[in-house]
């Protein structure tokens, strides 16, 4: 069997070009790069490795982390909303604790229509996964981006 042939094997699954397209965003940096090129449009980028690194206080960050263990994905989004500026890519786990608190944190979401289809590292597309995806905003500029990006899905905005 092929080294992406057997299920959960890596964590390595890359964002589709078109999500960035949607987006109209270029990020000063990607916090959770692979070690290969993506479609990420992004100045600089941090690989997985990297977290808890410091990131710029300016820097506009794009956000895929690793969605392995059960809660694996809380120390990045703790994180990333401590930054407060940027966009996260996650599964729709809504029932859980780390969503919830997401969700309360973000300043908007956007629910992807359908089920997007990660890349694989030898650019092969995956196949249907288990959950769909969530998109968190974290400032202006990312709220302005997910408004672009509402072919993908339904936008919420946090009421302030």
């Amino acid at each position: 069997m092929g080294q992406w042939e057997t299920k959960g094997e890596s964590d390595e699954w890359y964002t589709p070009a078109y999500i960035f397209d949607a987006l109209g965003e270029t990020f000063d940096l990607d916090v959770a790069a692979p070690h290969c090129p993506t479609h990420v449009p992004a100045d600089e980028t941090r690989s997985l490795g990297d977290l808890p690194a410091e990131w710029p206080d300016f820097a506009f960050v794009w956000m895929n982390p690793p969605f392995g263990g059960r809660n694996g994905l809380v120390p990045w989004l703790d994180y990333f909303f401590a930054h407060a500026h940027g966009i996260a890519l996650t599964p729709d786990r809504t029932s859980t604790d780390w969503w919830q608190d997401a969700v309360g944190k973000a300043d908007a979401v956007l629910f992807m229509r359908g089920k997007v289809k990660f890349e694989r590292p030898d650019g092969s597309i995956g196949k249907s996964p288990a959950n769909g995806t969530t998109l968190f905003a974290s400032g202006k500029r990312a709220v302005a981006a997910l408004r672009r990006a509402s072919t993908l899905g339904i936008v919420m905005e946090k009421v302030r």
